[in-house]
């Protein structure tokens, strides 16, 4: 009988290259927030896959870009910290992107990694088969990977080739998690990203990434329902104005489609209240960027 395995993979890359796609598929669940915007993932979330013979925790991380305030600092020094404490890493990119310079900035910390690094082409349904051979070369040519595994994180193309390439290579371990357990993170924090993702969504580019969501209280009432309070909080009275919509209307439809997905991630009923509150700049406020839940001892 062959020894349980298990170990921890980071997935790494340019903004908006799938990777929390991807970390959803793996744990079967919606527990990292996807949009169609940049730089959506903040925290490091850890996504958990058991198998009957390995374990193995994902940790999806923020985009590494070109940092503009503390928040930006603090989420590309999640990542990177992340592949500092992991067995793989999967550096992800984009089949129909071009590499560029947040690539190659990657490439070159990736060139000192100690573990192996897997390149995982992601979006394969959005180009020609044909041109996956030119991609391949380019990169390549970049850095000696231990594999290049193409796939589509939103369709499964060639999914379950990547994960088993990647418990084959795990080392022998424990079981750190019941077999249940698909995050290390709490659930207040999966809600509040779930709120997140619907306000980035639903605002399209009227309120940029200037969005936190705190949960104030989360409880079971006296009909069995769980009541959640929340508040939206953004760094201008505009984007307050965005949010709440005419009469109420947009918070209203976010607050809707965000507690079926908290319904969902539950498997119970759900009662959501949303607040709007302004906070000046907080994106560049250490204080601020503590209280909502980026704080510089997590990395």
């Amino acid at each position: 009988m062959s020894e349980y395995k298990s170990g921890f993979v980071a997935i790494v890359g340019r903004p908006n290259v799938g990777k929390s796609t991807l970390l959803n598929r793996i744990v079967g669940q919606k527990i990292a927030i996807m949009s169609d915007k940049a730089q959506t993932t903040r925290n490091k979330i850890q996504g958990v896959l058991t198998t009957e013979e390995a374990q193995i925790i994902f940790i999806d991380t923020p985009g590494i870009h070109k940092p503009r305030h503390r928040l930006g600092d603090f989420m590309v020094e999640t990542a990177y910290s992340a592949m500092r404490e992991v067995d793989i890493v999967m550096f992800m990119i984009s089949a129909d992107q071009k590499r560029g310079k947040g690539d190659d900035l990657i490439i070159e910390r990736l060139k000192k990694s100690h573990v192996p690094v897997y390149l995982v082409i992601n979006k394969i349904d959005k180009i020609h088969p044909n041109d996956l051979l030119a991609i391949i070369d380019d990169y390549s040519k970049q850095m000696d990977f231990a594999e290049i595994v193409p796939i589509s994180a939103t369709e499964g193309n060639n999914f379950e080739r990547l994960m088993e390439t990647l418990t084959s290579q795990m080392p022998e371990g424990p079981q750190y998690f019941p077999d249940d357990q698909i995050t290390d993170h709490p659930e207040y924090f999966i809600v509040s990203e779930l709120i997140r993702e619907k306000v980035l969504f639903f605002t399209h580019d009227e309120v940029p990434h200037s969005v936190a969501v705190t949960i104030d209280s989360m409880k079971r009432n006296e009909n069995k329902k769980i009541e959640i309070q929340a508040t939206v909080i953004v760094e201008r009275d505009s984007q307050k104005g965005i949010i709440i919509g005419k009469g109420g209307k947009m918070l209203k439809l976010i607050g809707t489609k965000a507690r079926l997905d908290i319904e969902h991630l539950l498997g119970d009923k759900v009662f959501l209240e949303l607040w709007v509150k302004v906070q000046k700049d907080w994106r560049d406020k250490q204080t601020n960027l503590k209280d909502f839940g980026y704080r510089e001892d997590e990395y």
